[in-house]
């Protein structure tokens, strides 16, 4: 059970294909236009419910519930040593020596 008050992540179909505008190109009508909004959830819930939440601008939206406190998921990737490698010849490049 999801507690009302709690930072959470809904998701929404806003248009189905079928909706989307005739002037979309046809790759684009294919697919539903999908919303993921985080917020504080209004009503205590569970997991796949549907939900109202309020946003950090004060409106509300609905959809389905999918997780509590969201976090984001993406990263910079691995490091590689060659950007490393350019760096360091860039900062020679434009200050004249190793960086400090």
């Amino acid at each position: 059970m999801v507690k009302k008050g709690a930072w959470v992540r809904i998701h929404n179909v806003v248009l189905t294909p079928d909706q989307r505008a005739s002037q979309v190109p046809d790759d684009t009508k294919k697919v539903p236009l999908e919303m993921w909004v985080k917020g504080r959830l209004m009503d205590d819930a569970d997991i796949g419910d549907t939900v109202i939440i309020r946003t950090r601008t004060n409106r509300e939206a609905k959809g389905v519930l999918l997780e509590e406190n969201p976090h984001y998921w993406h990263n910079f990737g691995k490091f590689v040593p060659e950007l490393l490698k350019v760096s360091e010849q860039v900062w020679a490049a434009l200050f004249g020596g190793d960086q400090a």
